[in-house]
């Protein structure tokens, strides 16, 4: 059975959590501990050395991941908890990390714990995954983004990304000597690149444009690699404004 903490400045978010957990998940989560701010957060967390911890992002001191930051070491699963803040929940997805909204719905409660459930029968380190969304959190760092595979974990700095291709619900990041394929659409992670870096110049292409070495008269742009990346009619005036 997972050990549960419960980090959370409203009361009745809790007491939801709480009842919920328990409907769902009496014989896979306990709840062991519960905390409101911060400073209490660090310390049930080392007291209490949970599995899956529920993190309210703002708290009445701080934000949760200055709890995430003052540990030695973030061996348990995530799931944030969160009004709707546009930035919070960029960062999180940047970050590739589970979050709910508020009010809590059920069944995205379940989805999430189901998969934590999942994810902590791996034993692995979030670490690098909560250092991409602090970092943005916190200092609006926006060059990185975190994408899981059937396979791995991938941290890709956008700097090294060539160009993304979309087919349905799937994106195949293109790399100088690796290709990444994750199970999400293009519409999906488009907002969570950077726009001053990454051009849409098809439907289903992204062109990291400091690879562009070149447009071919037939409707193409090439990368530094030869790539040729197709360029959409009725996108031609606004990519070769944007780039030459």
């Amino acid at each position: 059975m997972l050990r549960g903490l419960l980090i959370e400045d409203e009361q009745h978010v809790r007491e939801e959590l709480q009842q919920l957990i328990s409907k769902n998940f009496a014989n896979e989560v306990s709840i062991v501990g519960e905390a409101t701010s911060v400073k209490e957060g660090v310390k049930a967390i080392l007291t209490h050395q949970p599995d899956l911890v529920f993190l309210d992002v703002d708290l009445g001191d701080g934000s949760s991941f200055e709890i995430l930051s003052m540990l030695p070491e973030i061996n348990f699963e995530i799931i944030f908890v969160t009004g709707y803040d546009s930035h919070a929940i960029k960062a999180i997805k940047l970050g590739a990390l589970d979050y709910l909204l508020k009010p809590i719905d059920e069944d995205e409660l379940t989805e999430a714990i189901s998969k934590a459930i999942q994810q902590k029968s791996k034993a692995k380190s979030n670490e690098v995954l909560v250092n991409v969304a602090s970092n943005f959190y916190k200092n609006k760092v926006h060059n990185k983004i975190v994408v899981k595979t059937l396979e791995a974990q991938h941290i890709l700095n956008f700097e090294d990304i060539v160009f993304c291709k979309s087919e349905g619900n799937y994106t195949t990041f293109h790399l100088e000597n690796e290709q990444v394929l994750v199970s999400k659409s293009m519409k999906k992670l488009q907002p969570l690149l950077d726009d001053t870096i990454f051009l849409k110049c098809h439907q289903s292409y992204l062109i990291n444009t400091s690879y562009v070495t070149k447009y071919l008269n037939e409707g193409f742009l090439v990368t530094k690699y030869g790539d040729q990346i197709p360029v959409a009619t009725r996108r031609k005036d606004e990519v070769l404004s944007l780039l030459f």
